[in-house]
């Protein structure tokens, strides 16, 4: 590899209280992780130790699903976390802490006739857009500060989706590709700057879950902490 290739390795949270329970997981909302999640992370960083991993760097996303996660991940790699707030899920504002069912209600009464991505999740709380430009610009930040380095970066399913956005440089209008991301999941990916300047991703690991496999602890999520984007998770519930 070249000198300046960065080694990204996006890993999703355990599973976490409000991936089990019809609340909306924000700062407020969020308790941490199940204790399947903890069961979980546990087997995330065996495998880790027993595949004997490197890095640099180690973020996380302050949400503490993800803080918890990475005390599991920084004894694997014996680093020190740093607190990264712009690798959030998408910021849910008011609706933080609300139920599933109180969100609907209050902010989202009628599914939208058409896909809106433009329409904050509740009031002081983000669109599927912005949420996309600020999770890629976070994960762009990362690569760009570190290059030549391997960077681990605990964050969640919605913060990974937008790496694939960012690599394929869609936007938030785009077709829709939904990703079902597995919980203490690897994703990994190698970036580095083209002889024009221009970004080049290679997807290396996708989705990678294997240290779950045969473990009495499922890896999907029973729901989203936050539903992504919002006016889908609408749709669904009155089908």
């Amino acid at each position: 590899m070249d000198d300046d290739t960065t080694e990204l390795y996006l890993i999703r949270h355990g599973e976490s209280v409000p991936n089990v329970t019809p609340v909306i997981g924000g700062m407020r909302g969020d308790t941490g992780l199940t204790d399947r999640g903890r069961d979980q992370a546990r087997l995330l960083e065996k495998r880790l130790r027993d595949e004997q991993v490197r890095a640099d760097q180690l973020y996380a996303s302050t949400l503490p699903r993800a803080l918890e996660t990475a005390e599991y991940v920084a004894r694997a790699l014996d680093l020190p976390v740093q607190p990264d707030d712009e690798l959030h899920e998408l910021r849910p504002g008011e609706a933080d802490g609300l139920t599933v069912d109180e969100w609907r209600e209050r902010y989202r009464p009628q599914p939208p006739a058409v896909r809106d991505v433009f329409t904050p999740f509740a009031p002081g709380g983000e669109s599927w857009v912005a949420f996309l430009a600020r999770a890629g610009a976070a994960i762009a930040a990362l690569v760009d500060r570190h290059p030549g380095q391997t960077v681990v970066a605990v964050c969640h399913g919605g913060v990974i989706e937008a790496s694939f956005y960012l690599a394929f440089g869609l936007g938030g209008t785009a077709d829709r590709v939904s990703f079902a991301v597995l919980n203490t999941s690897i994703t990994r990916w190698r970036h580095r700057r083209g002889p024009d300047g221009r970004r080049e991703w290679t997807a290396v690991t996708l989705n990678d879950a294997g240290h779950l496999a045969g473990a009495d602890t499922p890896a999907e999520s029973l729901r989203e902490a936050v539903p992504t984007p919002p006016d889908e998770a609408a749709e669904d519930e009155d089908r």
